[in-house]
């Protein structure tokens, strides 16, 4: 019996993420849109998503079975042999549609796939167990410390060093409502680029047979419940587009007026973009830089498919002095980040961050921040932004430029109230301090920070 076309892309999904570090959701689409004469189902599409983002999301939990299992350290596992037993294990325990038999001999195919024939008796014999003792909860199987940091985050399948830091700064409650979150697939939702497209995009979704629903928190959200958004008339012609709500909101708290000028500095992959460009109009001047070509030859393509003519772009290093004579009346840093607050939908960042990471992160953030101030107009505003919850990266890094920068300083976000779903109250999202902040499992979003600074 041949392997399900679904295993065995996310078996060649995750053994690239394994020894290439590549991102899960780069690999998984571009898989899944090669254009070949056997196009993969829907539901094969489904599957291999599931199977993937799951297993990655749970990976230190499966590893932890695993080792019960063979009595072995994983890392003394062929990394074939590994990640054969991650996807039966995570089927076996996670998915009750599946039948524990096609659980246990798929995985078992898929070594002898990879050419670890050897292996294949020891998987077979590991996963059997594991079917007989899927029903049983997985606190049953862990050390009797339940308060401790390690077994919280056991648990919940995330690092014990990152835990520890969220524990101090959130609390227990908190914390353990964020790794939940983290463990759920994040909802998809789609912007529209243009609220007066709003209806044409309805129609267009509901004659793809899409079904979907309005956005929680911005108003221009659509939330995707069923069907395949990619083959709609509204994606194609560039009408929408996926992005979080939180990110959304981020580009509309810099306010920006018709023929204003506009610099975006970590510009790809351009949804942003895309949205002050529209508020600037064809009067105004939005200029997208970003430090790799490749990546603003992909944010063209889609600025083009778009139909947003006023856009120029530029590749550049952020963190040295920026090559503008010029001023510009908004500026946009949204910084690259550890990403700690996208680890819904990005499980994988989870096991690759490293604490010495945000230090360095911190370091270029804080030099980004510095180069865009200087081109910043005497009356300007600009957006400072990560998709990160940690402090470093976040009020520590315009902290510490405010304080070397002491002609500037941080004013209190101000949300356009027609950019919220009704009801949804613009302090809800404010902190003390006046920056922009969501919480996972609060929101329904993906983390994000914004902060707004000014000259004094």
């Amino acid at each position: 019996m041949p392997i399900s076309p679904a295993r065995t892309i996310a078996f060649d999904v995750l053994l690239r993420v394994e020894n290439e570090a590549a991102y899960a959701s780069e690999v998984l689409h571009a898989r899944l849109s090669e254009n070949t004469a056997a196009k993969v189902s829907a539901r094969d599409a489904a599957l291999a998503t599931e199977i993937v983002m799951g297993a990655l999301r749970w990976q230190r939990l499966l590893d932890f079975f695993i080792e019960q299992y063979t009595a072995k350290k994983t890392i003394a596992l062929d990394v074939e042999v590994l990640i054969a037993l991650r996807i039966g294990i995570y089927q076996l325990r996670h998915l009750a549609r599946i039948p524990a038999s096609a659980a246990v001999h798929e995985s078992v195919e898929l070594v002898k796939r990879a050419r670890k024939q050897s292996a294949a008796s020891l998987v077979n014999a590991v996963l059997r167990r594991a079917a007989a003792e899927s029903a049983k909860p997985a606190r049953d199987f862990l050390p009797p410390e339940e308060k401790s940091a390690d077994t919280v985050a056991l648990h919940h399948s995330h690092p014990t060093w990152l835990v520890e830091r969220w524990l101090e700064r959130f609390g227990r409650e908190r914390t353990v409502a964020l790794l939940e979150a983290n463990n759920e697939a994040p909802r998809r939702v789609c912007a529209v680029l243009g609220h007066e497209n709003r209806e044409e995009v309805l129609r267009s979704l509901a004659d793809a047979q899409v079904v979907c629903e309005p956005g929680r928190l911005a108003r221009d959200a659509i939330t995707i419940r069923s069907g395949d958004v990619t083959q709609t008339k509204a994606f194609q012609n560039g009408w929408i587009s996926f992005q979080d709500e939180a990110s959304q909101i981020i580009p509309l708290l810099l306010h920006v007026k018709a023929g204003e000028s506009v610099l975006d500095v970590c510009a790809a992959p351009g949804g942003k973009t895309m949205v002050l460009a529209q508020k600037t109009g064809r009067a105004g001047l939005v200029i997208a830089a970003d430090r790799r070509e490749n990546r603003l030859r992909a944010m063209r393509e889609r600025l083009a498919h778009a139909h947003v003519p006023n856009v120029k772009m530029i590749a550049l290093d952020g963190t040295a002095s920026l090559p503008f004579r010029a001023t510009f009346d908004r500026i946009l840093v949204d910084a690259p980040c550890s990403g700690t607050g996208t680890l819904s939908r990005n499980p994988e960042i989870r096991w690759k961050l490293k604490p010495t990471d945000l230090v360095e992160l911190h370091a270029r953030q804080v030099m980004l921040l510095h180069s865009a101030l200087e081109c910043l107009a005497p009356e300007g505003r600009l957006l400072y932004s990560t998709c990160s919850l940690e402090p470093e990266e976040n009020e520590g890094v315009v902290s510490e430029v405010l304080h070397a920068h002491p002609e500037f300083r941080a004013v209190r976000v101000e949300i356009p109230t027609a950019a919220l779903v009704e009801g949804v109250r613009a302090e809800t999202l404010v902190d003390s301090s006046g920056a922009f902040r969501t919480f996972p499992p609060l929101h329904f979003t993906d983390g994000f920070f914004a902060a707004v600074l000014s000259g004094r």
